[in-house]
């Protein structure tokens, strides 16, 4: 993935405080990062940086649709998601991201890069299991539902009739009366 200039964050000019910032995510984010689970998506992200005097924290929102095929039928629908997570910048001697919550960056580094921990946030939030609302509530009606609905596996009930029962079980219920 390369750097884009949308997803920099200057902090070095930012005055101590809090500062928000919003970015709308569209499918062109996520091809940058070759992934291809969706069709499509609208999602909006707001981020709020606290600046402090040796450490900056980082509070990610999303909250948005994406097109998605259903599991069981292979419709496309708008399934919306949302999400957060926070993050703690603080400075060392070398760059380390292997803590999900804790960026280290390199003393007189002066921006920090935020497009991979939204990547991140708002693919983790997409379940694994994807169903159309539609069958859930049972409104959607499409072939591939109604070849489930007909390979279903059917339950019947069995009823005993007195014919039915092996002769040999009416000798062993006898030596149980006649004592």
């Amino acid at each position: 993935m390369k750097s884009t200039n949308e997803y920099l964050i200057p902090f070095i000019e930012l005055k101590l405080g809090k500062h928000q910032f919003e970015f709308n995510i569209n499918k062109k984010f996520f091809d940058e990062f070759s992934f291809n689970e969706f069709e499509s998506c609208e999602i909006k992200a707001d981020v709020v940086l606290d600046k402090k005097a040796t450490m900056l924290e980082i509070s990610f929102k999303h909250k948005g649709t994406v097109n998605v095929p259903c599991d069981l039928t292979g419709e496309q629908f708008d399934l919306p998601i949302k999400g957060k997570i926070k993050l703690v910048v603080q400075f060392g001697e070398e760059f380390n991201n292997d803590n999900d919550e804790l960026l280290i960056l390199p003393h007189g580094e002066y921006e920090v890069d935020l497009s991979q921990y939204i990547y991140e946030m708002i693919v983790l939030s997409i379940p694994q299991k994807r169903v159309h609302p539609g069958v859930k509530d049972g409104t959607l009606q499409t072939e591939a539902l109604k070849k489930l609905k007909e390979l279903q596996v059917k339950e019947h009930t069995v009823e005993k009739k007195e014919e039915d029962i092996d002769p040999r079980w009416d000798k062993l219920k006898q030596l149980l009366t006649d004592k």
